[in-house]
């Protein structure tokens, strides 16, 4: 499905008095263009949620699973695990991880296919649990603070120095649509980041730009960003 006709078949449930599913901050920011404020509303799910829904004048049905394991779980491993389910990243909202405790949102029309399907993240056995929707209500997200040196603010040498590589290996991440900036694939190792950049490297996490600490002497950079935990 093309993001221009995801966008658009959004804006048409909204206009038709509707609702979305779960949608990321760069297609809310592209529909939120299109329609005038007081067409629509902002479902969060919790104060700083990633995933929002768009509704007109009912919020929809969505359900908060408790995610029981074992075994430690990753971020990572919880959204390879609902992908390789062939499920649209719109049915379920965002994962969260408090300490050792992993929840997941979805969306009321897949909540049969994912109790009865996702019983599994990577080769970890896992149950599921619903919990009430407003267990998280007060819930704000966690983060790492990561303070680096680069010599450029060229998303290769930044994220080169993230994953401890070099220039040639993210090339070959983006070559290989590996790389996630504000939600959309990155095309151009040349991109220079922003204040406020969301960027996501495949198995390795999401992270937010927070731009220059300050200079060093050799003119190179001191960096902040916040790795998403």
């Amino acid at each position: 499905m093309s993001n221009d006709y995801n966008i658009k078949k959004n804006v048409d449930k909204i206009r038709n008095g509707g609702y979305t599913y779960f949608l990321n901050p760069g297609i809310v920011n592209e529909i939120k263009y299109m329609l005038s404020k007081d067409e629509y509303n902002i479902y969060k799910p919790y104060p700083d949620s990633d995933k929002v829904i768009l509704y007109t004048l009912l919020v929809p049905k969505i359900r908060l699973f408790l995610i029981e394991s074992y075994f430690s779980l990753t971020h990572a491993e919880i959204l390879g695990s609902l992908f390789a389910l062939n499920i649209n990243d719109e049915v379920f909202g965002d994962i969260v991880i408090d300490g050792d405790n992993y929840y997941l949102y979805v969306m009321d029309e897949i909540y049969d296919f994912i109790l009865d399907n996702f019983t599994m993240v990577g080769n970890k056995s896992i149950k599921l649990i619903e919990v009430p929707l407003d267990t998280l209500e007060n819930y704000y997200r966690k983060y790492e603070k990561l303070e680096f040196v680069v010599s450029s603010l060229r998303a290769d040498a930044v994220i080169a120095r993230i994953i401890s590589s070099n220039r040639e290996t993210v090339k070959n991440k983006i070559k290989n649509k590996d790389i996630l900036v504000n939600y959309k694939v990155l095309a151009n190792n040349s991109y220079v980041f922003r204040d406020g950049d969301i960027f996501s490297i495949r198995k390795f996490g999401k992270y937010k730009f927070s731009g220059v600490v300050k200079m060093t002497k050799k003119d190179n950079y001191v960096i902040c960003c916040y790795k998403y935990l």
